[in-house]
């Protein structure tokens, strides 16, 4: 059975403050070095980023155009090599290298916090991998996630939840297991055509963030140290507007949704 407590943004009365975060990886949270493989007129292997597949992935395999000097056809074999679980290492150096993306602030915010996030990236690594990632920028203090104030807030929590102490690793690793990390292509999803897996992935972590909630307000009842306020809202952000817009209609009378798109680097609500 897993164990859960309190965990969340607590604001200066001490109240949580149910925000909750849902965020693509790639061109949103880091700016990845991993490309796609495609194939040009020639055979010859072609890598594009996962930012311009974003603008082109409607064209791949339908017709033909120019990329960066490359008639492109369509796909390499095993085009996604290095989003799979054949990647996980390189994976885990990358998101330490790679540039912070448009939606890294918000990122920074749910860490320090201690908010609950998932992570929903049409990448096929073992979720763990993911997992492994945040873990180790947390501990670097990267770029402003801050490992102290996270422990920091994560100690309140376990003081209005009744919970023993945990040290500094032993809490952030707790913390981790209650954030959701899902790579939609992972098995037999596709990474090309993600929308889908996206949807289902943010089912999922909606009913996982609804039975927090309410173990929140019970525990806030009993504790009698928090508002009875409570609503609870996720953000969602990607920088491909497909996705973006899939969700939203997805969602639309989902209350507790709100989506952003992150395209072109910049955040805006959608």
């Amino acid at each position: 059975m897993e164990r859960k407590f309190i965990l969340e943004g607590i604001d200066e009365t001490g109240t949580p403050d149910m925000k909750y975060y849902a965020f693509d990886w790639d061109d949103n949270i880091m700016n990845m070095p991993t490309k796609i493989i495609l194939k040009d007129e020639d055979g010859d292997e072609v890598g594009m980023s996962t930012d311009d597949f974003a603008k082109y992935r409607g064209k791949i395999g339908s017709e033909e155009f120019e990329y960066e000097g490359h008639n492109i056809v369509g796909y390499s074999d095993n085009p996604f090599r290095n989003f799979r679980t054949e990647g996980d290492k390189q994976f885990i150096i990358d998101s330490m290298l790679a540039k912070p993306g448009p939606a890294w602030s918000d990122f920074v915010e749910a860490i320090n916090n201690g908010s609950i996030f998932s992570i929903i990236t049409a990448r096929g690594h073992n979720p763990n991998t993911l997992k492994e990632a945040c873990y180790n920028l947390i501990l670097s203090n990267r770029d402003g996630i801050n490992s102290n104030e996270l422990v920091k807030n994560l100690e309140k929590y376990r003081e209005l939840s009744g919970d023993e102490k945990l040290d500094k690793k032993d809490l952030i690793r707790e913390y981790l297991d209650l954030c959701r990390f899902y790579p939609v292509s992972y098995g037999e999803g596709s990474a090309a055509d993600p929308e889908e897996g996206k949807v289902k992935a943010l089912k999922d972590f909606i009913n996982h963030i609804k039975d927090v909630s309410k173990h929140i307000r019970k525990r806030a009842f009993l504790k009698n140290k928090v508002s009875n306020n409570f609503t609870p809202t996720i953000g969602f952000s990607d920088d491909d507007i497909r996705n973006v817009e899939v969700i939203k209609k997805h969602f639309e009378d989902e209350p507790m949704v709100k989506t952003y798109s992150t395209a072109g680097g910049i955040k805006k609500r959608y």
